[in-house]
């Protein structure tokens, strides 16, 4: 941010800049999430949606793959070997061709690190002429799908050091790092020899901005011409702003509750219920998150094949909530909380505030669950400590955005999350006909309505609960031309970009 202070300032004491000078000014994007590093494995969200690195498989707005570095893909009959042709003539930042022997290498590297990747069942990979090869122990029928998520970049071998560790961001993008300074900000510069389409802007630029408020100044000052992350009350103020369009879109990301099922007040299902009834999922989505609906079910309508249009929506009515509550053998305290067997039902719910709205949303929980007896403690702190929770055993409630797009097909997220159980989705849940389920759909079994039926029985036993799906939401500004919002959150769409004459 500090590179933009005094901008403003500089500007009304400046001549008129000719329109070479103009053009060549950065595009900047503001957003809250730190740059870690060259590391794809924990930065790697950035490189791609910067336009500075690239995977073998793309996804449109509708989440269908797409090709990217493959122009294509096949499958033997076993599902057991998969061929990507790769795209001919593609160069790297340092010029050096992209062949199958780079992308191998940047795939085994990336498998080696956290991510979707590390859980496949690769047996190998080996580089062809202009094809990767990849053989797996059993089917895996998203596999294109896991090669788009943004772990499995294809950097050049000159990016890694001896020990596999990413030591600069050598990718095949439009745009190509001039300056990485983490955890801050990054610039980048058009890729004169990029195998597609040149973008029309020069130069860009990415910095994170912690504070939300900061991130709204920037958007209307016009420090950042491109600001994600707002809250609600921002939004609002931007939308009547002239000097920026505010955009928005709905994405397949929830706003949801983590629950410890293992906890003794959480174990059984109709305690899940009743926190579950006395959620008022359209009152927050319109006071607080200025949204037109909450969430009726786990998965938006946007992920196809999960979201069930049958399935009843999860209701509001704390009346219902308190009497199986007090089915379950709780009794009101002097307090009005609570009690069963000398213990109060108090919970802490973690959450952190790099999404703003999360807090406020927090907040409001705290109000509704009291009101059917359950004292809540709002926990607002780094994100990592919701994974460190669920990991240690000491999470209770975490209230959290997950996104089931990040592997364009959402059996990627939903195998880590609920079969048997991941950092951020079940926790102390006890399902094995569910996880079944789940890894049939994965080796492409089980029929047309096993998704169908996977939805319901998280519907019916609420491992985690809705609360809202979410809306992307973007202030541009009005001088440019060509913003979109990708409903994937895969790319800020900055190649397509160009400023107003």
């Amino acid at each position: 941010m500090l590179r933009f202070a005094g901008l403003a300032a500089a500007l009304a004491l400046a001549p008129l800049a000719p329109p070479a000078a103009q053009e060549a000014r950065p595009l900047t994007v503001a957003a809250q999430f730190e740059i870690q590093g060259p590391e794809p494995s924990t930065s790697g969200y950035i490189f791609t949606r910067m336009g500075i690195a690239e995977t073998l498989v793309e996804a449109d707005a509708q989440g269908r793959l797409t090709p990217g570095l493959a122009t294509g893909w096949e499958v033997s009959a076993d599902g057991l070997t998969w061929r990507f042709a790769l795209r001919e003539g593609v160069r790297f930042h340092d010029g050096s061709a992209m062949d199958a022997a780079a992308v191998a290498n940047a795939l085994s590297i990336a498998r080696g690190k956290p991510g979707p990747l590390a859980s496949l069942p690769i047996e190998e990979m080996t580089a062809e002429a202009g094809t990767l090869v990849v053989r797996l122990s059993e089917p895996r029928a998203a596999l294109p799908a896991y090669l788009a998520e943004f772990r499995a970049q294809i950097l050049a071998p000159a990016a890694y050091d001896g020990e596999g560790r990413a030591t600069a961001v050598i990718g095949t993008g439009p745009y190509r790092v001039a300056e990485l300074t983490p955890p801050l900000s990054l610039d980048a510069v058009a890729f004169a020899d990029y195998w597609g389409t040149a973008p029309k802007i020069e130069a860009v630029a990415y910095d994170a901005v912690s504070r939300v408020e900061t991130r709204a100044l920037m958007a209307q000052s016009g420090d950042a011409e491109f600001v994600f992350g707002l809250d609600p009350a921002s939004v609002a103020r931007l939308g009547m702003s002239e000097a920026v369009e505010v955009h928005s879109v709905a994405i397949p990301r929830t706003l949801l509750i983590k629950v410890n099922a293992g906890h003794p007040f959480l174990s059984a299902p109709e305690a899940r219920r009743a926190l579950s009834l006395a959620i008022d999922r359209e009152g927050i989505a319109r006071a607080v998150l200025r949204y037109p609906e909450g969430a009726g079910q786990l998965f938006p309508p946007a992920v196809d094949g999960w979201h069930d249009p049958a399935l009843a929506p999860l209701a509001y009515d704390p009346e219902a909530a308190a009497a199986l509550l007090a089915e379950l053998g709780w009794t009101p305290g002097e307090d009005g909380i609570l009690v069963r067997d000398g213990a109060r039902f108090a919970l802490t719910l973690t959450t952190y505030p790099d999404r703003p709205e999360l807090p406020l949303v927090a907040a409001v929980l705290e109000q509704q669950f009291r009101r059917i007896g359950v004292a809540l403690t709002i926990n607002a702190t780094n994100s990592s400590e919701i994974p460190a929770g669920h990991q240690d055993g000491s999470l209770e409630l975490g209230l959290i955005a997950r996104n089931f797009s990040l592997i364009p097909d959402p059996i990627g997220t939903i195998l880590s999350d609920y079969a048997p159980g991941g950092d951020w989705g079940a926790m102390g849940w006890e399902a094995p006909e569910f996880a079944a389920l789940v890894q049939a759909i994965a080796r492409g079994e089980g029929g047309e309505g096993a998704r169908a039926e996977a939805a319901r029985i998280l519907h019916d036993d609420l491992p985690v609960i809705p609360v809202a799906w979410y809306r992307q939401t973007l202030a541009a500004s009005r001088g440019l031309r060509g913003v979109t919002i990708d409903p994937y959150e895969r790319s800020f769409g900055l190649q397509a970009l160009e400023r107003a004459e």
